[in-house]
C-alpha cells in the first residue's frame, strides 16, 4: 500500500510493492500535493463553486483570487486575507471649482489596501479652491463616482485637515457614500480654506 512522504505531510507515494498503476501514483500524489499549493481562481464564487464534496476547504489550504489579486488562508473554517498585489494609487477626478496639489500637498488620489484582513481605502495629497460666489455648506468632490472596489457598502464618515487661512476651524468633515462620490461638509461665509488635505486618511470598506 502507499507510504507517507517523510516530510510528515501525508502525501502518499506508490510502492514497489503495490499494484502497478500509473493513474493511480499520479492521483495519489497530486492529491497530496495540490491542496498544500496555493490554489489559483477567477474569483472568490469559482473558489466557492469549486471547493466541494470531496475537495471542501481546510485549515491552512492558501488560494490566489485573480480578480482582487489577493491571497487568501483558511483559519478556522473562513477565509483570511494574508496578502495582496500591488495596488497602484489612482487620481481622484475633481469637480468643477476644485484643483490638484493644495498647499502642495500632492495630487489627491486613492487606492485599495488591504488592513487587519479587510479591504481599507485610503488617501493621500491636497485640494485647493479659489472662493467667489455664494458659498456652500457641503460640496461634492468628485466629477465621477469611485469604482464599486473603492466604494463602501454603507456611509463612511472622516475628519480632514484644512488650512486655517480664511477659515475658523481647522478641520472639515468627509463623506465616502454608498454612491462612490466623497463629500466635504463644514463650509460657511467665515470658512473658506485654500487648501484641504487628504494624507494619512483611511477607511474601511
Amino acid at each position: 500500500m502507499p507510504k507517507s512522504d517523510g516530510w510528515g505531510q501525508d502525501i502518499q507515494l506508490w510502492q514497489m510493492t503495490d499494484a502497478p498503476s500509473i493513474p493511480d501514483a499520479v492521483a495519489a500524489i497530486a492529491d497530496g500535493v495540490i491542496p498544500r499549493g496555493v490554489l489559483r481562481f477567477a474569483s472568490a464564487s469559482e473558489r466557492g463553486a469549486t471547493l466541494v464534496g470531496d475537495y471542501t476547504p481546510v485549515d491552512g489550504m492558501l488560494t490566489w483570487l485573480e480578480d482582487v489579486g489577493r491571497l487568501e488562508l483558511r483559519v478556522d473554517g473562513v477565509w483570511v486575507v494574508v496578502a495582496v498585489g500591488n495596488r497602484a494609487w489612482t487620481t481622484v477626478p475633481l469637480a468643477s471649482g476644485w484643483t490638484q496639489n493644495g498647499n502642495s500637498q500632492g495630487t489627491f488620489q486613492y487606492r485599495v489596501v488591504n488592513l487587519f484582513g479587510e479591504d481599507s481605502l485610503m488617501f493621500r495629497g491636497g485640494i485647493g479652491r479659489i472662493w467667489t460666489g455664494t458659498v456652500l455648506s457641503a460640496y461634492t468632490l468628485t466629477a465621477s463616482p469611485l469604482p464599486p472596489a473603492a466604494t463602501p457598502s454603507t456611509l463612511r464618515t472622516l475628519t480632514v485637515p484644512c488650512s486655517d487661512t480664511n477659515s475658523d476651524r481647522i478641520a472639515l468633515k468627509l463623506d465616502v457614500q454608498p454612491d462612490g462620490h466623497l463629500k466635504l461638509f463644514g463650509f460657511a461665509t467665515r470658512i473658506t480654506p485654500p487648501w484641504v488635505g487628504f494624507n494619512g486618511v483611511f477607511t474601511s470598506l
